[in-house]
């Protein structure tokens, strides 16, 4: 608005100031009515962009900033109930938008299906391992396997429900829908098999499938394959970029071979692409730290007053190194 304001001022002044004798009132007038409507057009539109993004069922980059403040209440919701997955939705979001960036996706829509794909494990936090305290993880082993399936599984549905109540668009509902596809639990359906003997024709697949469908955009197929490169890093614990490599390509492989990334439009350079983003976005995160030794405490004198003389922190070698060179 602004911007049309002095423009639109611009030009009157380069016609009526070269004028013998110039009408300052008038002039003045016709500034203000230019001004006036660079901000009534402004407005005028981002009335009309709600109005028809409404009525289109499109998503605009305003609503995804909007969806993205950290005080949005459903961001909130996670926050408070589900900080392990919360912190798991970042990385995921911090994966997937850099890969999105990397091969001309959207990356702002990325990151908001992103951030809000696992919402629906705040209903039932503490079933999520990632939300469960370290030390007292529980894998639901004494859990019928197709009951525990089930209860994962009821994410996807509770996500989706979340979403709707907090009027989040359908684009971000796609994202909760399509990131695991028609995946199925794998740990949970293996200890199925186990009980049944060993013979998964005793067991019922489709109890261990998510509903899907599978991604039907590049941007959710991202969060797909961010989701599990997230998780799998996480459990492997790699030691260097050559492993870390070699868990993105499995993870994408995988998706591969279970048909997931078949409606994406994906390229083999598109994968390939997002593969290495992976890796640099994930060695950047997992950057060592230097041990520091602590300080030995204060000694307390006869007198009662503490000795400040303390024991000097004994500085890293890679510092003293660089004093020296």
């Amino acid at each position: 608005g602004l911007a049309i304001g002095v423009s639109g001022s611009a030009v009157i002044l380069a016609y009526r100031l070269p004028d013998a004798i110039t009408d300052w009132l008038g002039l003045a007038t016709l500034m203000g009515t230019a001004f006036f409507n660079g901000f009534a057009s402004a407005g005028l539109t981002l009335l009309l962009q709600f109005l028809f993004s409404h009525l289109l069922g499109v998503t605009t980059a305003l609503q995804l900033m909007d969806l993205l403040r950290p005080d949005h209440p459903l961001l909130q919701f996670m926050l408070r109930n589900m900080p392990g997955s919360y912190q798991h939705s970042l990385q995921v979001a911090n994966l997937a938008e850099q890969a999105a960036e990397a091969i001309g996706a959207d990356p702002l829509m990325t990151r908001a299906g992103a951030i809000f794909h696992d919402a629906g494990k705040g209903m039932n936090p503490s079933f999520f391992i990632e939300n469960q305290v370290a030390g007292k993880l529980d894998s639901h082993d004494e859990l019928d396997p197709a009951e525990a399936a089930a209860t994962i599984i009821q994410h996807i549905h509770d996500g989706v429900s979340l979403c709707k109540k907090h009027r989040l668009p359908p684009r971000i509902q796609d994202f909760v829908r399509e990131h695991h596809g028609t995946l199925i639990t794998r740990y949970q359906y293996s200890k199925a098999v186990e009980a049944a003997g060993g013979d998964p024709a005793a067991v019922d697949l489709e109890k261990f499938r998510y509903p899907g469908p599978s991604p039907r955009t590049r941007e959710t197929a991202l969060l797909m394959l961010a989701d599990g490169m997230e998780a799998r890093s996480r459990s492997e614990l790699p030691k260097n970029e050559d492993e870390l490599r070699s868990i993105a390509r499995k993870v994408i492989a995988y998706c591969q071979d279970e048909d997931q990334l078949s409606q994406t439009n994906l390229t083999l350079r598109d994968l390939n692409t997002i593969a290495e983003s992976f890796v640099k976005t994930l060695l950047t995160t997992y950057h060592p730290r230097i041990r520091y030794p602590e300080m030995a405490p204060a000694k307390v004198q006869e007198d009662g007053s503490k000795n400040q003389n303390t024991t000097p922190i004994q500085r890293p070698a890679i510092e003293q190194q660089a004093d020296e060179k």
